[in-house]
């Protein structure tokens, strides 16, 4: 049995497509193309409206150019409406996200009963470049007790939950076995990790562990963290450990304090900019990005004015601008003062057109560094510890560290490896 599997969304969600992929190998599966697969995974996603959208157009044109595929519907979408997901055609069975980690019992898969007459190895392990990923994404953590106003991801991941620090290293140590080199650790509201166990434990106490347990030869990134979650002394461990990626991601959704008290943003504008500063000047490298929401109900002129002027002269890197949309079953959803989608639109491209200058004002700080970095694809690509991806000559395999000088010749990234000295 050929499947393949499709992934929208964040790292949340590759790292459990990893995991329902693990399981289909288990039980003789093969991967393919979706066009030639017999069985295609569909992980969705549910944050913006549009998120719903792309599930819908994607399931509907595999059932078009793949008719005699099932297609089985996961993720945070199908949580939300399994109902209008199972109404799609060629969906054969909708599996909620409390079922995921145990998908291929979802679906009626045994290691036993395996796939019917697949040529897949039953037990087969993964490795780098698995369906094309050489980096290894592990959920440590997820559901979230957060109250954000605009955000339905709590009702479809349900409360915090976090692994035990010795399955996490455990997980560390196989996925290391396995080949793997770069690992990123992610988690719903990742910075929770560890408050829910039994013994309580915080994200910080993770990362010494790593750190402690973990020898040369692999490192990590810390996906997506609430600017509440990330104190000093994380701050202080990416800056003086060469286990952890000088890599941050940052949302802080707006720079007026009056949107993020309607956004139910713990935290001021005050206290962002003093931690993106302090971050700034520990580790002068580091990538910082970020999310922000622009047309929230009851976003004026000012408000945006202050998210505008604050983007503009702030240490961010990399800016994700998401576009406010209604989702039914949240508090913002029931406020008034709603803002036209024009408005909307043009307060999206502005944002976008400072985050591509603030991006194109890291790059050119780069220019001539010499960082370390992962080859991926074909081995022609190298991601930096920073996150800057350079093409290089080809000749390489995947999965090699490098150390190379970033190039940019105009608005082209490139990379020049340089000679390891033996």
């Amino acid at each position: 049995m050929k499947y393949a599997i499709v992934t929208f969304g964040c790292r949340v969600n590759q790292a459990d497509s990893f995991q329902i992929e693990e399981q289909l190998m288990a039980n003789g599966g093969t991967v393919s193309s979706v066009h030639d697969a017999d069985l295609v995974v569909v992980n969705t996603c549910s944050v913006t409206s549009a998120s719903d959208q792309g599930t819908r157009q994607i399931v509907r044109k595999i059932a078009r150019e793949n008719p005699g595929a099932r297609i089985v519907v996961t993720g945070c979408y199908a949580t939300r409406r399994p109902d209008e997901i199972a109404a799609l055609p060629g969906v054969v069975q909708v599996v909620p996200n409390d079922r995921k980690d145990a998908f291929a019992e979802a679906i009626g898969l045994t290691t036993a009963e395996r796939f019917g007459g697949g040529d897949g190895s039953c037990g087969a392990a993964i490795a780098p470049g698995l369906a094309g990923r050489t980096a290894y994404t592990l959920r440590v953590q997820t559901g979230c007790d957060e109250e954000c106003s605009y955000c339905i991801i709590p009702t479809t991941r349900g409360r915090g939950r976090s692994r035990p620090k010795h399955e996490v290293l455990a997980e560390i140590a196989r996925v290391r076995a396995a080949g793997f080199r770069e690992i990123a650790l992610t988690g719903v509201h990742l910075g929770s990790y560890g408050r829910d166990l039994p013994v309580r434990s915080s994200l910080l106490d993770l990362l010494e562990s790593i750190e402690r347990e973990t020898t040369d030869g692999i490192r990590f990134r810390i996906s997506s963290l609430e600017p509440m979650d990330c104190p000093e002394g994380i701050v202080e461990l990416a800056a003086s450990s060469g286990c952890f990626a000088p890599h941050f991601h940052l949302p802080l959704q707006h720079a007026s304090n009056r949107m993020l008290v309607a956004m139910r943003r713990p935290y001021t504008i005050e206290y962002y900019r003093r931690l993106v500063d302090r971050l700034r000047e520990r580790i002068p490298h580091a990538s910082i990005g970020s999310d922000v929401i622009v047309g929230f109900p009851g976003e004026t002129d000012a408000d945006f004015a202050e998210l505008e002027a604050y983007l503009r002269e702030c240490p961010l890197t990399h800016i994700h601008v998401f576009p406010y949309s209604d989702r039914p079953g949240t508090v913002a959803t029931a406020l008034r003062e709603k803002i036209h989608g024009s408005i909307i639109r043009d307060r999206a491209a502005r944002i976008r057109a400072v985050g591509r200058e603030l991006t194109g004002r890291f790059h050119e700080g780069q220019d001539g560094a010499v960082r370390s970095g992962l080859t991926i694809e074909d081995g022609s690509l190298v991601v930096t510890d920073n996150y800057l991806k350079l093409r290089i000559e080809p000749g390489r395999a995947r999965n090699e560290w490098i150390q190379v000088r970033v190039k940019i010749e105009g608005t082209q990234l490139t990379g020049v490896p340089i000679p390891t000295e033996h």
